[in-house]
């Protein structure tokens, strides 16, 4: 894969196809100790790692996951990238990565 750009084609490139809409989703939840580690981390202010590193996981698993469907499409490009995400449930959450795949070539 060559490039993934929230805009665009990515710099000195132009698409020569599109493929459509791609995406990665992934369904994370919360373990009971992750739980009570963030609350004590809570208590004392402050970034929340516990959370943070759940989330940082979450995205890239679901942005490789777009990669993934984008290279089986045969496109070496993902333009207009975006992340969304949704509780499902009580401490069970959908993270989405999708964008458009392209074959993006040299200008």
């Amino acid at each position: 894969m060559q490039a993934a750009a929230r805009t665009g084609a990515p710099a000195r490139r132009r698409v020569s196809r599109q493929f459509g809409v791609v995406r990665g989703i992934t369904v994370r939840s919360r373990s009971v100790i992750g739980n009570i580690g963030a609350a004590f981390q809570q208590l004392v202010g402050g970034n929340i790692s516990l959370y943070t590193e759940l989330c940082e996981k979450a995205r890239t698993e679901a942005y490789e996951l777009m990669i993934q469907h984008a290279q089986a499409l045969g496109a070496n490009g993902v333009i207009g990238v975006r992340y969304d995400a949704n509780e499902i449930s009580d401490g069970v959450t959908e993270v989405l990565c999708y964008g458009t795949a392209v074959t993006a070539d040299p200008a």
